[in-house]
């Protein structure tokens, strides 16, 4: 049987009192004395003062500690010890909790003033540059037929950069949030990696890079996927791969069966490469390895975040390898079909 400490506090006091009011008995019976009589009757008094001082004391200090504990959500049984090591116990998980909970929500602010910081950052370029471009037009480039197009010309890709960063917002928000469905169809794999790389073809040959579809082992592998999003996924690797490749490099795309129902896909090249302080973060919105590369691409600084979304949307996995100087390789599986 658990005794409570204040059970066992009580008892011990109640015994105390006990001896105290058996021995005045005692010696009143033996040898009656009116001092020794105050004595002892003061003693008792003062005792059971004492005791219904503890008691009373205990009922106040247990109703506050229970409204306490129930605002808090911790709930003790009826005869439960409130200053036990059950309830000193149940109070630490508690502030554990809290503490934990407290630093999410840090965390969570921290990284919401990132974010829109970046995503002002990311479209208030543009915005500038197509304010200026249309300025300059409005405060007589029009009349000058040298000036009107070129300036038109870079204001529509001011815009275009612009949708495309909405357009990502919108992706990765519908995925995040589990709107996006995917229509996961049969796909031929090869057919798919070769209709991209044949739109890349003119990006590819501006920045001198070759595109490779390494020679499969079979005549082709079919996967289950979104064809849609997993042509986005491609794409966007590849054009990585154009845009920070080497003049006179080149970037391979290989796929092959590597387990029982899985395929490896892979988008490799041999350009400038990535330190690995920078890839645990590479995945993450708006995370830029340089400052100003991206955004001299046009790139709305969310496409790998955008393919590490996809990805996992079809519960398969992405991985990076990379050093400096010698390329970059992004692998991803896929379901057999």
């Amino acid at each position: 049987m658990k005794f409570s400490s204040g059970i066992f506090f009580s008892f011990v006091l109640g015994l105390i009192s006990f001896v105290i009011s058996a021995l005045g008995i005692y010696l009143l019976l033996n040898d009656p004395d009116e001092e020794l009589m105050v004595l002892l009757v003061s003693s008792s008094i003062g005792s059971i003062v004492f005791i219904v001082s503890y008691f009373a004391l205990q009922i106040y200090t247990k109703r506050k500690f229970k409204k306490i504990y129930r605002s808090i959500g911790i709930v003790y049984e009826k005869n439960g010890d409130i200053f036990g090591k059950d309830a000193q116990l149940e109070i630490e998980n508690w502030l554990n909790k809290k503490t934990t909970e407290i630093q999410k929500l840090k965390s969570t602010e921290a990284y919401r003033r990132e974010f829109f910081g970046n995503l002002a950052h990311e479209l208030k370029t543009p915005v500038f540059s197509v304010e200026g471009y249309i300025l300059t037009l409005l405060e007589g480039g029009l009349e000058d037929d040298s000036i009107n197009r070129k300036f038109l010309n870079k204001a529509a890709k001011g815009i275009d950069r612009i949708t495309n960063v909405i357009a990502d917002m919108d992706t990765i928000t519908k995925i995040e949030s589990g709107n996006l469905k995917l229509n996961l169809k049969r796909i031929s794999l090869f057919e798919l990696i070769k209709n991209i790389l044949s739109e890349l073809e003119d990006l590819a040959e501006s920045h001198e890079i070759k595109l490779v579809l390494e020679k499969p082992s079979v005549a082709e592998i079919f996967v289950t996927a979104d064809k849609l999003r997993l042509e986005q996924v491609i794409t966007n690797l590849v054009s990585n791969s154009i845009y920070y490749g080497k003049k006179g490099g080149k970037s391979v795309i290989s796929a092959k069966e590597i387990a029982k129902g899985k395929v490896l896909v892979k988008v490799e090249d041999n350009g400038v490469g990535i330190a690995k302080k920078h890839l645990p973060r590479l995945f993450e919105r708006f995370y830029r390895v340089e400052k100003s590369r991206d955004r001299n691409q046009g790139g709305s600084g969310i496409g790998l975040a955008i393919v590490k979304h996809i990805i996992e949307a079809h519960n398969q996995k992405i991985t990076v390898e990379s050093n400096l100087d010698k390329g970059t390789t992004f692998s991803f599986t896929l379901d057999k079909s």
